[in-house]
C-alpha cells in the first residue's frame, strides 16, 4: 500500500491511499488529520507490512517524524525520483522539487528548486511541519498534485527499456533519504573531551580568537627564519613570493608541487599547511559548532553527538556530500574522539575492493569474476604481475581512470589480456564520453552530458576536455554503480537491524563504509544483520552472481581501533 501525505504546517495534515498502479485519483477518500506523528504512527504499526509513504521531499518531513519518536520503513521521495527521471534524458540540471515536476505536468513556467541553507550545526530545530517548500502556485491542491507526480513517475519508469531497475534506483535512493535523516538526527557518539586533548597534544593549548595555536605559530616563526623575513603560511601568494626569495620558484602551493623541492624550507610548509587544515577543518570552532554535547552528571564522561546534514545523491555518481560539517573525510587525527557510549559498541562495516568487484560483475568477465570471488582480489591478480599486489592493484585502479602514463601502462596491457571483457567495458564508456554521448549505471543512473565543445575556442582544449570527459564516463560505470550497491545495502540493514526499546542502529556512512553504535549486548545480532544485508544487497543487485563483495566487520568501542 502507498500513502501520500503533505503536511498542514500546524501539526497535521492530508493522507491519501493510493493504488499499487499509477492511478491518478487516490482510492480511498482523502483523510484530513489534525495529529499527523499519530496517523503516521498507526499507519506504520497497523498489518503485516508498512506503507510506502509518497512524499515531495524527505528533507522536508521525515526530520519531524524522526524527532517525533516516528520511523518508517519506506517511502518514495518524488524530488529525488524527479532527478533520477530528469537525469536519464540527460536533463540534470533543471529543477526537481515537486513544484517544478508538477509545472513540467501542466506547460507552466518551471520554478527554481528552494534553496537549502548551507549546515549549521545542531542548534537550530525546526518547528514542527514547517511550511511547504514545494514551490507550487499559491492555492494549488498539494495532496492533488503530490499524487498526479507520483503517477506521472510510476508511467515515466513504467516506460523505460529495463523499469525494474529504475524503479530499484528509485526505492534505494529514498531509503538513502530516510537513512541521511535517521543519522543526522541520531548522531556520530563523539566524546568532546577527547577530541580537545587531541587538539590539545597536536597544536598546543587552545588559543585566543584570531591567534594561531601555540605549534602553527611556532611552524610561522621558523618558516620566516629560514626566509629571512616574516613570511604568512596561510597566504599563497606570500608563499609563492617566499619559494622565489630562497631561489626555488614554483607555480603554486600544492603540497605534490612543493614536495618536488629540496629546501629546507619546504618541510616547514607542508607540516604547517596540515596542521592549518586541521586546525581550520576540525579545530575548536568545529567542535563547538558541529558536536552536540549531551547533558550528563559531574564526573562522568562529557558524551557527544556529531549531527552532519547529509546530501542524498549529492554527487552526480550518486554518491553522497553534506552541507558543511565535513563528515564524509574525518581526519585519522580526531578519529580517537569517536567512542561509542558506556555500555554500547561501534560495529564497522567496510566494503573492501568494490569497484573492481562492481565491474567484475557488470562487465560479465568470467576471469575477472573468477578473482572477485576470492576475499583478497588483488592478491588473486598478482600471480600474473609476479606476486606483486601493489602492482596489481595499480593495474585495476588503472584500467577503471584510464591511467596509461608511467609504471601503469605495461599493467594496463596485461589486464587487457586477462580480464577483456572487463577492459571493453570501461573502453566502451570511455569512448562513448569522448564523442559526447552519455552512459549509465547499472540501475539506470545518468551520467551528464559534457559541454559543447564545438564552441570551445581552441581545438586542443577541446581534445583535453574530451579526454578528460572520457576519463569520467570510464569511471562513472562503476563508481555510480558502486553507489547503488551501497545504497542497498543501506536499505537491507534498515530492513535486518534488530528492533529493540533500547535503540541503536546506522550512525555513519561514507561511500563503502558504514558505522552502527549499538548496545553491547546486540553486537553479535548485529554483526549476524549486517552479513544478511550483505548476502541481499549481492542478489537484489546481480542476482547469481560468483562475485562476492565481502564486507569487513568489527567491533569496538573507538573509531580510531580497527
Amino acid at each position: 500500500m502507498r500513502i501520500a501525505v503533505v503536511a498542514d504546517g500546524d501539526g497535521g495534515g492530508w493522507l491519501a491511499e493510493l493504488g499499487e498502479g499509477a492511478p491518478t485519483t487516490p482510492v480511498a477518500p482523502v483523510r484530513r488529520v489534525g495529529d499527523l506523528v499519530a496517523a503516521v504512527r498507526a499507519a506504520e504499526q497497523a498489518g503485516s507490512e508498512p506503507p510506502r509513504w509518497v512524499w515531495a521531499d524527505t528533507e522536508d518531513l521525515y526530520p519531524d517524524l524522526v524527532r517525533a519518536g516516528v520511523r518508517v520503513a519506506r517511502c518514495h521521495d518524488a524530488a529525488l525520483t524527479e532527478a533520477l527521471l530528469l537525469g536519464y534524458e540527460a536533463r540534470h540540471s533543471e529543477p526537481h522539487s515537486l513544484g517544478a515536476a508538477w509545472a513540467r505536468l501542466h506547460d507552466l513556467p518551471v520554478p527554481d528548486d528552494p534553496a537549502r541553507p548551507l549546515g549549521e550545526g545542531t542548534a537550530a530545530q525546526p518547528a514542527l511541519f514547517e511550511a511547504d517548500r514545494s514551490t507550487l502556485p499559491p492555492g494549488t491542491d498539494r495532496l492533488a498534485a503530490l499524487v498526479e507526480v507520483h503517477a506521472d513517475q510510476r508511467r515515466r519508469i513504467a516506460d523505460l527499456p529495463e523499469p525494474g531497475r529504475m524503479a530499484l534506483l528509485a526505492a534505494v535512493e529514498s531509503a538513502g533519504a530516510l537513512a541521511a535523516v535517521e543519522m543526522s538526527h541520531d548522531g556520530l557518539p563523539w566524546r568532546p573531551d577527547v577530541h580537545d586533548q587531541v587538539l590539545t597534544e597536536i597544536l598546543g593549548p587552545r588559543p585566543r580568537a584570531g591567534e594561531r595555536p601555540p605549534v602553527l605559530a611556532d611552524l610561522a616563526a621558523r618558516i620566516g627564519e629560514v626566509v629571512g623575513h616574516e613570511v604568512n603560511p596561510d597566504s599563497p601568494a606570500q608563499v609563492l613570493k617566499a619559494m622565489a626569495w630562497v631561489g626555488h620558484p614554483v607555480e603554486s602551493t600544492r603540497s605534490w608541487v612543493l614536495e618536488a623541492v629540496d629546501h629546507p624550507l619546504v618541510p616547514l610548509l607542508l607540516r604547517y599547511k596540515e596542521l592549518a587544515r586541521l586546525h581550520s577543518a576540525n579545530g575548536w570552532a568545529w567542535l563547538e559548532t558541529w558536536v552536540r554535547e549531551l547533558p550528563g552528571e559531574d564526573g562522568e564522561p562529557r558524551l557527544g553527538r556529531f549531527q552532519p546534514d547529509y546530501v542524498v545523491g549529492g554527487v552526480v555518481s550518486g554518491r553522497w556530500a553534506t552541507r558543511g560539517g565535513g563528515a564524509l573525510q574525518i581526519p585519522k587525527s580526531v578519529r580517537r574522539a569517536v567512542r561509542a557510549d558506556p555500555g554500547w559498541v561501534l560495529v564497522r562495516a567496510d566494503a573492501g575492493q568494490l569497484e573492481p568487484r562492481v565491474l567484475a560483475a557488470v562487465s560479465g568477465d568470467d576471469a575477472l569474476a573468477a578473482a572477485a570471488a576470492e576475499e583478497d582480489l588483488y592478491a588473486r591478480l598478482a600471480v600474473h604481475v609476479g606476486d606483486d599486489r601493489e602492482r596489481a592493484k595499480i593495474g585495476m585502479l588503472a584500467a577503471m581512470y584510464g591511467q596509461t602514463s608511467g609504471d601503469a601502462a605495461p599493467l594496463l596491457a596485461t589486464m587487457r589480456r586477462l580480464y577483456p571483457r572487463a577492459l571493453e567495458h570501461v573502453d566502451a564508456a570511455a569512448r562513448t564520453g569522448e564523442g559526447g554521448g552519455i552512459v549509465r549505471s547499472w540501475l539506470g543512473r545518468t551520467s551528464p552530458a559534457p559541454v559543447d565543445w564545438a564552441a570551445t575556442a581552441a581545438a586542443t582544449d577541446g581534445d583535453r576536455r574530451r579526454r578528460a570527459h572520457g576519463r569520467f564516463t570510464r569511471n562513472f560505470v562503476v563508481q555510480a554503480t558502486a553507489a547503488e550497491w551501497a545504497l542497498v545495502l543501506l536499505a537491507a540493514l534498515r530492513q535486518e537491524l534488530p528492533k529493540t526499546p533500547e535503540g541503536g542502529g546506522i550512525v555513519f556512512f561514507v561511500h563503502d563504509e558504514v558505522v552502527l553504535h549499538v548496545p553491547a549486548q546486540l553486537a553479535e545480532e548485529t554483526v549476524r544483520a549486517i552479513e544478511r544485508a550483505q548476502t541481499r544487497t549481492r542478489e537484489i543487485l546481480f542476482g547469481d552472481t560468483p562475485v562476492r563483495f565481502p564486507l569487513a566487520v568489527s567491533v569496538t568501542e573507538c573509531y580510531a581501533d580497527r
